[in-house]
């Protein structure tokens, strides 16, 4: 690794080349994520957030520090419509029935992110998500298939995976939930051919589910923090003709309760829970400051790879 490699994404303010540093101002909190723990059923091979039945990194949040969020963000009057449960796998947190009861009590829609598996298929879970039908119409359950090919799931998610995932959704479905897919352009494919192998899944498994549409399959590209990416600097929002304030950290916040911390905490977005320079303190007021561009995840799956997790 040369030089200037080394010294990118290490200054906040300055690219290696010494060109200012793009950043990205808050426009008001639109999507509010939390992070329900980095516990989950399984290990990934490749997880962003490193999730595994031993990380607790990142502890259980509790339906109290969910309600205390959004009273904040309610009383600053944020123009919040949407929370986002993420993990970990969301299911493992005690706490996530109540959790989403209380969101969509406010009259606000609710996103999980799920791999369907056993824990929300615990009979105590699916009952309590039963009890949820009469708000299914601002609930959307986004499960992770990591690829329509069976092997390939299983290949990142561990043998038996893929059909125990396919249970789950066929359960969802067969309830009137909305659902939408999570895949990953990890293997090389492009877009049309995971949309058509999606397509074809889909039809075999009789979910009703439109794999052309971005928001019901959403393909993320691949998160290789050592992988070379440009820094994203001042001049090039004007030369990727993008807008600022179409990234995530424009009009999002993650909620997170580090493992010893007696309260929880803002991030900027779900994907950089870990890093300090990323952690905007535990008030939306504190937390509502811009966020510089200064992690090659900014380049490669926000700015670059155009994608979001909302």
């Amino acid at each position: 690794m040369n030089e200037m490699s080394q010294r990118k994404f290490t200054d906040p303010d300055w690219t290696a080349k010494g060109e200012p540093r793009a950043s990205v101002a808050f426009r008001g909190l639109e999507t509010l994520w939390i992070n329900t723990g980095t516990l989950c059923n399984i290990t990934c091979q490749n997880c962003y957030i490193e999730s595994s039945p031993d990380n607790d990194r990142l502890v259980y949040l509790t339906t109290d520090e969910i309600r205390h969020s959004l009273d904040e963000a309610r009383t600053r009057g944020e123009p919040l419509t949407q929370v986002g449960f993420t993990g970990g796998e969301p299911f493992l947190n005690p706490h996530m029935p109540a959790m989403l009861a209380l969101v969509l009590e406010r009259g606000l829609s609710a996103l999980i992110l799920t791999n369907a598996m056993k824990p929300m298929m615990r009979p105590h879970v699916q009952a309590a998500l039963l009890a949820l039908k009469p708000h299914r119409d601002r609930l959307i359950f986004r499960v992770s298939i990591d690829h329509w090919r069976e092997d390939l799931h299983d290949e990142e998610r561990g043998p038996g995976a893929f059909r125990i995932a396919l249970d789950g959704m066929r359960w969802l479905h067969a309830q009137g939930f909305t659902l939408a897919i999570a895949g990953r352009l990890r293997w090389g494919d492009s877009e049309a051919d995971m949309r058509g192998g999606f397509r074809t899944l889909l039809n075999e498994q009789g979910l009703h589910l439109d794999a052309s549409n971005p928001e019901a399959l959403v393909l993320f590209p691949e998160m290789d923090a050592a992988a070379p990416v440009p820094e994203i600097t001042t001049a090039c929002w004007g030369i990727l003709k993008k807008s600022p304030d179409c990234m995530m950290c424009a009009n999002t916040r993650m909620l997170v309760k580090r493992k010893g911390s007696i309260s929880p905490t803002y991030v900027s977005c779900t994907l950089l829970p870990y890093d300090a320079q990323f952690d905007l303190g535990e008030t939306l007021e504190g937390a509502a400051r811009p966020v510089k561009l200064n992690h090659p995840h900014c380049a490669k799956f926000c700015v670059l790879g155009g994608a979001s997790c909302g």
